[in-house]
């Protein structure tokens, strides 16, 4: 074998290795290890990767303490867990060293102010009034030569499409708006609207018909001032006087397009019954709103995940009202939780769940864990996750975690759930991290 064979041998042979190293489970571990760590101050957290390797961990003391250290090295055996615990909120640095002499890896560390909320778990009804009238539809006028058209269509209007202003007045009743268009189809004048589209302001002119069958003044046009359901209380923050509910945003019935709040109102409900699920077909809670006139807070904010806004009258019949530890999506792991909801009357009531899977995600997005229903009774009860359960709590290790979000069609055992810390952003209750706020300039 001459030189150049023996070092094409000697270059496979490190390539082998290399490969064999970097394939390795402890290599793997070490590479796992965040660049970047969360934690609530005043709550340990726990690392695990089980890497047999010794190192040295130089934190601010004042911030963080590794082992329950107080010094600023520490030197620690990765094969074993670390024990972090913050003591206040900043921003701060983890340096290790492997073997204590080669420099390894540096974590930003961001200590959040420590927060507890109530988990809720109740059914409530949800009033919502929209901040225009929205189209919703076209319908045919028949006028006095006998055609049929939709006065609102020929003047480009689009299911979809926000009123907010009618001749240059705010306008989000449709009671008023019939006023308004039989006055205009009288005098012969087109009505000017100021309409939102896809987040954008347009105007257009319409002229109201006459239609011959009911004698009225008709714009062509289906409209929805409001809407109105139940759902389930996520999550009351009582620091900050603040709720989230239902886990996923309202939709008009007919567009299926977020609608956007004017205002709204939450209240207590009550279930009379329950429609089961099956394969094919989702299941509803059957509920009636309880005392209208005890009014438990307002909605400022319909979003990807839910409802939100202010909250007055905390509801009656909580599973427990004792405040409990949130979770960061990427503590949210797959194995046994629990379920906070209603299956009868007003009764919060814990059943067990599990958590199939888990979405890495850094920036809000839905659909953040997929969850199996294993309690038999609730199985029995329900046939898995019904209509009106979105927004039902989802704990883990004595942590909120998220919400229940949707029913799988096929298989209504199962569904989706999101990570409570997007229902928080929304909420004003956490804060954006300097990488969301990042990502979204």
């Amino acid at each position: 074998m001459n030189s150049i064979q023996r070092k094409r041998w000697f270059g496979l042979v490190l390539v082998f290795f290399v490969c064999i190293i970097g394939t390795s489970t402890p290599i793997q571990h070490l590479a796992a290890f965040p660049d970047e760590l969360r934690l609530f101050s005043g709550q340990p957290k726990r690392l695990d990767y089980g890497v047999p390797v010794h190192a040295k961990i130089t934190v601010d003391p004042a911030m963080l303490q590794v082992n329950g250290s107080t010094t600023r090295s520490t030197s620690v055996n990765l094969n074993k867990p670390l024990s972090l615990q913050s003591s206040k909120a900043g921003m701060t640095e983890m340096s290790l060293k492997l073997f204590g002499k080669i420099p390894f890896k540096t974590v930003k560390v961001n200590v959040v102010p420590d927060l507890h909320v109530i988990p809720g778990g109740q059914t409530i009804g949800v009033k919502v009034k929209a901040a225009g009238i929205m189209v919703v539809g076209h319908h045919l006028v028949k006028g006095e030569d006998g055609k049929k058209i939709s006065p609102g269509e020929t003047a480009d209007i689009h299911l979809g499409d926000l009123i907010t202003k009618v001749d240059g007045v705010p306008m989000n009743d449709v009671h008023k708006l019939a006023s308004v268009i039989e006055h205009s189809g009288v005098a012969k004048r087109a009505l000017q609207l100021s309409i939102k589209r896809s987040g954008k302001m347009i105007e257009r002119q319409l002229m109201p018909a006459f239609d011959v069958e009911d004698k009225s003044w008709r714009l062509g046009l289906y409209i929805r001032d409001s809407a109105a359901g139940v759902g389930t209380l996520t999550f009351y923050a009582p620091d900050q006087g603040v709720y989230g509910a239902l886990g996923h945003v309202i939709t008009d019935m007919d567009t299926q397009l977020p609608i956007e709040v004017g205002e709204g109102q939450i209240l207590q409900s009550n279930v009379r019954s329950i429609n089961k699920s099956q394969n094919g077909e989702p299941g509803e809670k059957r509920a009636e709103f309880v005392k209208q006139s005890k009014i438990l807070g307002n909605i400022k904010r319909n979003t990807p995940f839910g409802i939100f806004g202010g909250m007055t009258d905390q509801p009656d019949h909580g599973y427990d009202n004792r405040r409990v530890p949130v979770a960061f999506a990427e503590e949210v792991k797959e194995g046994p939780a629990e379920i906070w909801t209603v299956i009868d009357g007003q009764k919060v009531e814990r059943f067990q769940i599990e958590i199939v899977h888990v979405t890495k995600q850094s920036v809000p997005a839905t659909k953040g864990m997929v969850i199996r229903i294993t309690d038999r009774r609730l199985l029995e009860r329900t046939g898995g996750i019904v209509q009106g359960m979105s927004g039902s709590p989802i704990l883990q290790n004595g942590k909120l975690v998220g919400a229940v979000t949707h029913v799988f069609v096929n298989d209504p055992t199962s569904g989706y759930g999101c990570f409570i810390e997007w229902m928080l952003q929304d909420a004003g209750v956490l804060i954006k991290s300097a990488k969301q706020n990042l990502e979204a300039v």
